[in-house]
């Protein structure tokens, strides 16, 4: 495909489904290789034909970010695959319900492991090999989760707090590398994240949240991300919050 990151590399995790899924097709339509990683392989072959029916270029790589050893092996089969890094997208998310009381301590780490750690090993993993190919992007998907508290998911506010305090972080250290970093908060979003809950009341009622009437599509945080790429080299967009138009309570 030709288009304004031809001859770039984009990575993206968790990019079978939902917004990782969304962002694969839409820097592949913008003229990248795309590299795709995550747990269904299924989902992940069916996202890279998608992209080779229009002429892209794209590689599915079977990782589980939660785990270091897979994260970085996930970078390194990348560059070995296409040679460079240009942009990084941590998309990989699970949630799960419960609080101090209500949620194990298992669940706790599965949420903070994939959410916040597994944005950490794919950051740590990569950062050399943006700065070999002259600087890059990384965008981290976080949520409004991020700015405030959550006692029915509390693990999942924990975890998104957290990547935000880290993409602000990197983002001071790595900008003289000309590595720019930003971070993504959606609202409520119709993805698939409800099927991590592993409550079936709580995960209902998590899915009728994301695809409530004026949810946004995955495809409308694809864009945000497409013109976090698009900007020139100088302008880092560090931060957009993006929340439905029509106003609906939180959960």
């Amino acid at each position: 495909m030709a288009g304004f990151l031809s001859g770039k590399v984009a990575l993206v995790t968790g990019g079978g489904t939902g917004i990782g899924e969304a962002a694969a097709l839409a820097l592949a339509g913008a003229g990248a290789q795309v590299v795709i990683t995550g747990r269904r392989v299924d989902r992940l072959d069916t996202v890279v034909a998608a992209i080779e029916s229009k002429g892209g270029t794209a590689l599915a790589i079977k990782s589980d970010v939660s785990v270091e050893a897979d994260a970085f092996g996930a970078v390194e089969q990348a560059v070995s695959a296409f040679g460079r890094l240009d942009i990084v997208i941590n998309s990989a998310g699970v949630n799960e319900a419960g609080g101090i009381q209500s949620l194990d301590l298992e669940g706790w780490r599965k949420v903070i492991h994939t959410n916040l750690w597994g944005t950490i090993y794919t950051c740590m993993a990569v950062v050399p090999h943006l700065k070999a190919s002259g600087g890059g992007d990384i965008i981290n998907i976080s949520s409004t989760a991020g700015r405030r508290a959550a006692g029915l998911f509390a693990s999942y506010a924990t975890s998104k707090h957290g990547v935000n305090g880290f993409t602000e972080s990197i983002r001071q250290e790595l900008g003289n590398d000309n590595i720019r970093v930003s971070v993504v908060e959606p609202g409520a979003t119709e993805t698939d994240i409800a099927s991590s809950v592993s409550d079936p009341q709580w995960a209902a009622m998590m899915q009728q949240h994301v695809s409530k009437d004026g949810a946004m599509k995955a495809a409308d945080i694809a864009e945000a991300i497409i013109f976090i790429v698009s900007l020139p080299r100088r302008a880092n967009v560090s931060q957009i919050l993006i929340r439905p138009t029509i106003d609906t309570a939180p959960m």
